[in-house]
Parts: C-alpha cells; sequence; structure tokens
C-alpha cells in the first residue's frame, strides 16, 4: 500500500474500538508508520458489562472511567470528540456532525475525516422493537448517562419513600429483558437497598422494593446453559425479584408495563434492556450490506462485504461462525475481533494474506452483585462446558474486566487501578450516594 503514512480510522471507543486503538497506536502511531485516529462521541470511555453497577451506584463512573484524550497522548494515537453522521466511500472521508453546547450554540462545526482504513466499532444500543411508549417512559442502560439517569430516578424514589414511610407503599421497578444487563441490574438492586438502609433510609428494605423482571422467552438467560439460567432464576427469586418468563410486553406508558396476556405491571421506574441492534444511522450508510438489525455484513475477515477497506467489529458486525450461527454480541467477542483486525491491518498494509476470525467462546459470566455469580466456562480441559458457581465464578467475571483493562492501560496500571479499588472500599461508602 505504498510507502506515504496511511490513516487508520476507528468510529467508536467502545471495549474493541478503545484496544484497536491502543495497540495500533503503540505498534504504528508510536512509530509514525501510520497515522490511527479514533472517533467517539463521548470524552471518555466505560467498560459496557459495567453500567448496571453505575445505574445503582456501587461504581463511581468518575473513577472507572477512561479519559480519551490523556489515554490517546499516551498511547500514539489521536482522539477526534464526535459523532459520525455520513460516510462516503468513493471520496474515503467520514463526516462528523457539528457539536453544540446544551445552549444549541455551535462550538466544533461539521468535520470530515480523510481514511485510508476504516474500522466501524460503533457498538449497539437497546432494540426496543418500536413498541409504543417504551421510547417515552423507560431507561435503557446503553452509555453512562443513562445509567446516571437511573441512578438519580432510583436514590430520587428511595428518599420520598423513606420520608412518607408506610407499611402499605413499595418502590416498584420494572426491567424489561431477562439477558444479562436485566438480570445482573435486578440484583445489584437489592444490594443497593441493603446499603441504603445501612446508611438510615428510613423502612427502606427488601421488602419495600418490589422489582419485576420481564423475559418474553421461556426462560431468563437464553444465551446460557438450562442449568446456569434455572439456578441464576432461583437466586433471583430467593433475592425476592419477580420473574415473568414468557410475558410479552406490548406497550408503555408513565405508570407501568401492559403485557400480551392483558396483565398490567405497575412501575415507578422502567428499563428496557431487551434486545439490542446497531444504530439506525447504519441502516443506509454509504450503501454497505447490513442485516435487519443495521449491523455490518463482514466476511472472514472483519472486511466489510462491499468494501475491503472498511471493517466492522463487535456488537455492529454481522459475522458468521462456520456453522452458521452469527457471533453473539458480548465483550469477549470484541476483545478477540479488536486482536485479529489489528493483525489484518497490518497484514493489508503489508501486502501480506488476511487471517479468519475464529470466536471461541470462553463462556459467559452473570454477576449477581454482591450474591452469587453464575456461569459456564468454556475450557480446553474441561472437553465442554465446566460450571462455576460463588466466588470462583466472581474471581472470573472480575477477570474479564482485568483483561480489558491490560489491552488498554497496560499491566502496572491495571495493578495499580486494582490496588486504589481496594482502596476505595475501605475509605469511600459502599454505594454512590449522590
Amino acid at each position: 500500500m505504498g510507502n506515504e503514512m496511511k490513516k487508520i480510522v476507528i468510529v467508536g471507543g467502545g471495549a474493541g474500538g478503545l484496544e484497536l486503538a491502543t495497540s495500533l497506536g503503540k505498534k504504528l502511531g508510536r512509530r509514525k508508520k501510520a497515522e490511527i485516529i479514533l472517533v467517539d462521541r463521548n470524552h471518555s470511555h466505560l467498560w459496557k458489562p459495567l453500567l448496571h453497577e453505575v445505574a445503582t451506584g456501587a461504581l463511581d463512573e468518575g473513577i472507572d472511567s477512561l479519559s480519551y484524550l490523556a489515554h490517546a497522548r499516551n498511547n500514539g494515537f489521536h482522539f477526534q470528540l464526535g459523532s459520525l453522521v455520513d460516510l462516503n466511500r468513493e471520496e474515503k472521508v467520514i463526516h462528523l456532525a457539528r457539536i453544540d453546547d446544551e445552549k444549541g450554540e455551535q462550538l466544533v462545526p461539521e468535520r470530515h475525516i480523510a481514511y485510508d482504513i476504516l474500522v466501524m466499532a460503533l457498538g449497539s444500543v437497546s432494540n426496543d422493537f418500536g413498541t409504543p411508549g417504551v421510547r417515552e417512559n423507560c431507561i435503557y442502560l446503553d452509555n453512562p448517562k443513562q445509567a446516571q439517569l437511573f441512578h438519580n430516578k432510583m436514590l430520587n424514589l428511595f428518599l420520598k419513600f423513606s420520608s412518607h414511610s408506610n407499611d402499605e407503599a413499595r418502590i416498584n421497578i420494572a426491567i424489561v429483558g431477562g439477558g444479562a444487563t436485566g438480570v445482573e441490574l435486578s440484583a445489584e438492586l437489592h444490594n443497593a437497598v441493603k446499603q441504603l438502609h445501612s446508611y438510615g433510609y428510613q423502612g427502606l428494605d427488601n421488602n419495600a422494593l418490589n422489582v419485576t423482571l420481564v423475559e418474553a422467552g421461556e426462560r431468563i438467560l437464553p444465551a446460557l446453559p438450562v442449568r446456569i439460567s434455572s439456578s441464576a432464576q432461583q437466586e433471583l427469586i430467593n433475592l425476592g425479584v419477580n420473574v415473568q418468563t414468557q410475558t410479552m410486553v406490548t406497550s408503555a406508558d408513565a405508570n407501568g408495563l401492559h403485557t400480551k396476556n392483558g396483565d398490567y405491571i405497575q412501575a415507578d421506574l422502567m428499563v428496557w434492556a431487551a434486545g439490542i441492534k446497531a444504530p439506525d444511522l447504519m441502516k443506509q450508510l454509504a450503501g454497505l450490506e447490513t442485516n435487519r438489525i443495521n449491523q455490518l455484513v463482514v466476511g472472514p475477515t472483519l472486511q466489510t462485504s462491499r468494501d475491503p477497506s472498511i471493517f466492522a467489529l463487535g456488537d455492529c458486525a454481522n459475522c458468521t461462525q462456520e456453522n452458521g450461527t452469527p457471533v453473539p454480541p458480548r465483550a469477549q467477542a470484541a476483545h478477540q475481533m479488536a486482536s485479529l483486525c489489528h493483525s489484518n491491518i497490518l497484514a493489508l498494509l503489508n501486502g501480506q494474506p488476511l487471517k479468519s476470525y475464529r470466536y471461541t467462546d470462553h463462556g459467559s459470566l452473570v454477576s449477581l452483585s454482591k450474591y452469587s455469580t453464575v456461569g459456564s466456562l468454556m475450557g480446553n480441559l474441561t472437553r465442554g462446558s465446566m460450571m462455576i458457581e460463588g466466588r470462583l465464578a466472581r474471581l472470573a467475571y472480575i477477570s474479564l474486566y482485568r483483561m480489558h483493562q491490560v489491552a488498554t492501560i497496560g499491566y502496572i496500571k491495571t495493578g495499580l487501578m486494582m490496588l486504589v479499588g481496594s482502596i476505595n472500599r475501605i475509605i469511600r461508602p459502599k454505594l454512590k450516594l449522590h
């Protein structure tokens, strides 16, 4: 691809995009072999599987998030704040929207960024399947802003409850979607109530909280083996969560959810976590091939089907495995895709053959807050799936996050972050109370 300096643009600083920008920045950017630009609409990165902890206050986003600008400077790439609005494949440029302040006044005009290689790593957003009233009345846990909104509303509800305490009143929270996010949030809410009760919120205990988890399918955690999802469901029921499977939500209003079987689930606070799709912008983006949930169709090398100079990875990529099933939208898949994308971009620059992506399932873990972690680890040692529960699972769950941290900030800083975490557990409240 010639000797002049190539421009590699990565759109989306989620798990996969940030890991790729970091590794290419170290390998090519620092040595001035290519210019690496990461584009994201947020100033900082937070690992998406932690959003339910931000929502309940178990995690302080300010401590665990990573500033893109500072990280870019330390790792040999450039960061541009902005939202992708269009792509011109003929001219090889992406268009970013103008940035306005709260009053609507322009801070940064529209920009164009040229690329030689483009990587789409835009992640996913919640899919409400067009269900009436959901967009207006439910919170989607897609990003830290939404998680913070949930946190503020939850604290207001708890405050109101503890000041008007009577035996009849209950706080009703409904969560639609029995996947990992819905299940983890249900458990985390009960942990939050326990902590707030210990901080003096009057009358606030597990009996005061009525969490309903609504799942349209036959069981929660459908991606996991039956034994694990049953074990998780039992764990939630023991906590006091009302689990309703085979229940389809047909519409939402300000006070609750209507279901297909005619029931009405009352709720003061509603979260929609049922299914994902790639952002709607992808649907007609520059004539690239997409599937019904807007994901870009990619071949085994992760190059898009209609343009070899554009790669896609993570939740916004539709990659088919050898057995014909799509790669699941998980953080571990994004992590693996980022590694392959790194070596394929180097191969493309050096005129070498590209490798095919093979998804390795290292198992799934679902954290039920402080109570338990259930999951399955796929290990070569066990010839199949090994069930892990309790403390060992909690350790494995956290280690997935540590792997992501090591890929972005390295071993030493990850070790220091773990140390800071241990110190904070002693000196800070167990729950963010503001």
